[in-house]
């Protein structure tokens, strides 16, 4: 089965103290102690962000690794990556961490991962990358159109309610044709995708939401996406 946890912020990288997303990513596991990767390339591979990815997964329920490009521990990175049960992807600087992929074949082993039943996860750049396109700031100031990987259909605008011109300029997007109708998700939310389509939406903080914006008739359509609280008993 195909999974993609498309997270518009949070998990450990943004709510330290608030792993609900996290657990949620394990929980679709059917491995009791699944093997996570994070892989933190968006960052430059920063060291604090490594170590805060295992004081975070090392209070859950799994085996956490991560992989650098800077200072790979292998070789055999195709080998590393499809033993993982869950490759979890940080934030950052999108474009460059594309880049990257591309030069070491990254790409085409995470297409491979997702294609044998690998869980792809992450937040932010780490979200944007599973899509055909985004929105990003990896370019300095303000937001431009970026291309991912392509696994999901369609466009994808994280930080959705955090940064006041994210809905606007992602509507002008689509708008304009630049992007095609997509996906948004605020902080703390997340879109999990089951072979290609929308399964459900769930969030962190109690009224985090995700979103479908489709422009029909030339009009931009935006409708919120039933989203379920995790911290709510069940």
């Amino acid at each position: 089965m195909k999974q993609i946890i498309a997270m518009g912020g949070g998990g450990f990288s943004m709510e330290p103290d608030n792993l609900l997303l996290d657990q949620y990513i394990i929980n679709q596991s059917k491995a009791s102690e699944p093997k996570v990767c994070f892989l933190p390339t968006a960052s430059g591979d920063a060291e604090n962000y490594i170590e805060r990815f295992y004081k975070a997964f090392n209070s859950l329920s799994c085996e956490p690794s991560h992989l650098s490009l800077f200072k790979p521990s292998t070789r055999d990175l195709e080998g590393f990556l499809l033993e993982k049960d869950i490759i979890y992807v940080g934030g950052g600087n999108t474009k460059n961490m594309l880049a990257l992929w591309r030069e070491w074949g990254i790409d085409s082993i995470l297409r491979q991962a997702w294609k044998s039943g690998i869980i792809l996860a992450g937040l932010s750049a780490g979200s944007i990358c599973w899509f055909e396109e985004g929105t990003t700031d990896s370019y300095g100031d303000g937001l431009e159109t970026i291309k991912g990987l392509g696994l999901i259909e369609g466009s994808h605008s994280p930080h959705y309610d955090g940064e006041e011109n994210r809905r606007p300029l992602y509507h002008s997007y689509i708008e304009s044709g630049e992007l095609k109708d997509g996906f948004a998700a605020d902080d703390g939310a997340a879109l999990h995708f089951i072979e290609g389509e929308l399964s459900k939406a769930v969030s962190s903080r109690p009224h985090a939401s995700a979103y479908r914006v489709e422009k029909k008739d030339g009009v931009i359509q935006e409708y919120k996406i039933p989203t379920n609280y995790l911290a709510n008993p069940k």
